[in-house]
């Protein structure tokens, strides 16, 4: 459904809610490793080569947080992302059931590199509590993206490669 109506003032597209990352078994057996290591130095600690239990002083809120994101992982992974659609309009971007309005949003970046299979839309947003939003352009032509936002936005001109964070998370398949 990849379209701009040539009666409207609009660029529309769908794509995935997030990227479904796919993980052999080697992933899971060493994210299962460093689970256990994370609940092991919970309660305990190693002491001249001794193993003590930590006993009241164990880090019981940290155990905690690793077993309810290990449990939202689990039931992350075992759904399927929904299809959203990115309208690009004069008054702002909707991206599913969220509307963007421009003046929320301080630059946007269209990043192209066949090569390298990237194809992406990148918005910062004005309020620094906000993340960022990678936005894949799947069938769109990059061009008539970055024509139409530059109209509405600033477009980041220093930005030629994927932000730190999107490599480290496609390195670690999270």
């Amino acid at each position: 459904m990849d379209s701009q109506d040539k009666g409207k003032n609009f660029i529309q597209w769908q794509v995935p809610e997030y990227k479904k990352q796919k993980r052999s078994k080697r992933w899971y057996i060493l994210a299962a490793l460093f689970i256990f290591i994370c609940l092991f130095f919970s309660f305990f600690t190693i002491s001249s080569w001794n193993i003590i239990f930590l006993g009241a002083k164990s880090n019981f809120l940290f155990a905690l947080i690793i077993l309810i994101s290990m449990a939202i992982m689990t039931i992350h992974d075992s759904q399927e992302p929904r299809m959203v659609t990115v309208k690009l309009e004069p008054e702002g971007i909707q991206i599913g059931r969220r509307f963007y309005d421009y003046d929320e949003i301080k630059q946007f970046c269209v990043l192209y590199k066949p090569k390298q299979s990237i194809k992406n839309l990148y918005l910062e947003f004005s309020n620094k509590m906000l993340p960022r939003l990678a936005i894949p352009l799947r069938r769109q032509d990059p061009l008539k993206v970055r024509n139409y936002l530059v109209r509405y936005l600033n477009e980041d001109l220093e930005r030629i490669a994927p932000p730190l964070s999107e490599e480290l998370t496609k390195l670690f398949k999270l």
